[in-house]
């Protein structure tokens, strides 16, 4: 997971994008507060890093599809 870096894209196994890194945290990856659903703009969602299944250049393709993407609140 080192390659993961702030701003690289999130995209779903379907090529969707779910969201941007703000940065990692223990096992899940931090979501911009830009990425988080309307009502929920203050605040940060995660992702579990168990969910990537890989980093190409800049962009951190999941192992779902972006509409099966579990995002906790943090």
């Amino acid at each position: 997971m080192s390659e993961i870096k702030e701003h690289m894209k999130i995209v779903g196994k379907d090529g969707v994008q779910v969201g941007t890194v703000d940065k990692l945290e223990s096992d899940r990856i931090k979501l911009t507060k830009k990425d988080s659903p309307e009502g929920h703009k203050d605040h940060h969602h995660y992702i579990d890093k168990k969910l990537v299944g890989s980093v190409e250049g800049d962009v951190v393709k999941l192992s779902l599809n972006a509409d099966a993407v579990p995002k906790q609140e943090g």
